[in-house]
């Protein structure tokens, strides 16, 4: 579905992102691990076309079931987003507009794809109660929200938008275990049913090793290694994937006494 060729993003004279290639079939989960700044947000930014509004120069090619993106006009791009792209943003309240509740974004991103009011409003409905929340949750602003319902209610609106790829910026983080485990849970039924397809960015080995079929490392902005999820982080052949595996806390079992 994602097709992704020498990608590269810019600000300025500094190039941070330089991707030789990454693919994205359908119900697939691509997962990309790297430490803070190594480009994972950068290089989802740049393949939802949202870099160039944030001063970065991007080349190469993003192709979209067969459709270039890169180079696409804003209005060709507003059409692309939401109905076949959706991303969810690390911090989703802040993404959301605060004047407006949230079943007005629901109806309005809708209603901008074609949808009459009625049907908007039961898509948006049916949407948060697929993501295990109440449809009340939609007469509410975003401040109202904790962070774990913002980031299903960010599910929601791809889901009732019928999205075909979904991008998730640490979709996890800064919640607690029982609330990723929701999400995780929420990601895994779309995959199952619908056939979503997600690249799933992330630091956190383990969640990724548990829901991802494939995984990219990123270092410094270029992918230094790729691969099923398993083997790769079972037998990590590059030094940087070994050096991550390496800082992953772990428990160890206290001596017997007398040892």
């Amino acid at each position: 579905m994602l097709e992704v060729r020498n990608l590269g993003v810019w600000f300025g004279e500094r190039q941070v992102v330089a991707v030789d290639a990454l693919d994205l079939d359908r119900g697939q989960m691509l997962g990309i691990v790297g430490e803070t700044g190594s480009g994972k947000s950068m290089t989802a930014y740049a393949i939802a076309g949202l870099a160039p509004g944030m001063g970065a120069r991007v080349e190469g090619s993003v192709k979209l079931e067969g459709r270039e993106l890169l180079g696409l006009s804003d209005h060709e791009l507003r059409d692309v987003r939401g109905r076949q792209i959706a991303m969810i943003f690390q911090a989703p309240i802040s993404s959301l507009n605060p004047v407006f509740r949230v079943g007005d974004m629901f109806l309005r991103a809708l209603r901008l794809h074609g949808a009459s009011k009625p049907r908007a409003r039961e898509r948006a409905a049916a949407a948060m109660r697929s993501v295990a929340l109440s449809p009340d949750l939609l007469r509410r602003y975003p401040h109202q929200m904790s962070g774990g319902q913002a980031k299903r209610v960010a599910i929601a609106l791809a889901i009732a938008l019928r999205a075909e790829v979904l991008i998730a910026d640490e979709p996890t983080s800064a919640l607690d275990v029982t609330v990723q485990a929701e999400i995780l849970e929420v990601l895994q039924k779309l995959r199952s049913e619908e056939s979503l397809a997600a690249l799933f960015i992330s630091h956190d080995l383990a969640v990724v090793s548990g829901i991802c079929d494939t995984v990219a490392i990123m270092h410094d902005g270029k992918i230094v290694e790729r691969g099923p999820v398993g083997r790769t982080l079972r037998h990590p052949e590059h030094p940087y994937t070994r050096e991550l595996l390496a800082a992953v806390p772990r428990l160890n079992r206290p001596e017997a006494p007398g040892a």
